[in-house]
């Protein structure tokens, strides 16, 4: 299993809690999709300035379960529908830099866990 953490910034006026409402009803399709390429425990935490820290375990690799959803049709009509509401963090979100977190050398799992 692979954690994997990112960062994305969200428009902070209006379009905030815009964001918050359509998560809350998720199209099931794009959950399905998620579920069928291997994003697992998928969570979003957001601050009020719009700053958005997004967790999610993939069974393989990130790129493995970055390019399994990215096949799905329904993720371009997701990302599509919620690109309006991201603000520019000076990367390519399209792209693995912003995704490039480094494991932490801290972790409060038991040695023996994976």
């Amino acid at each position: 299993m692979t954690r994997v953490g990112f960062l994305l910034k969200v428009k902070a006026d209006k379009l905030l809690e815009e964001y918050k409402e359509h998560h809350k009803a998720v199209w099931p399709e794009m959950l399905d999709a998620l579920r069928h390429t291997g994003w697992r425990n998928y969570t979003l935490f957001t601050r009020s300035d719009g700053l958005l820290f997004g967790y999610f375990e993939a069974p393989e690799s990130f790129k493995a379960a970055l390019d399994g959803v990215a096949k799905e049709s329904i993720n371009e009509r997701w990302q599509a529908f919620m690109q309006p509401y991201f603000e520019a963090l000076g990367v390519d979100v399209r792209t693995s830099e912003c995704w490039n977190w480094r494991k932490s050398s801290i972790s409060t799992k038991p040695a023996n866990s994976s």
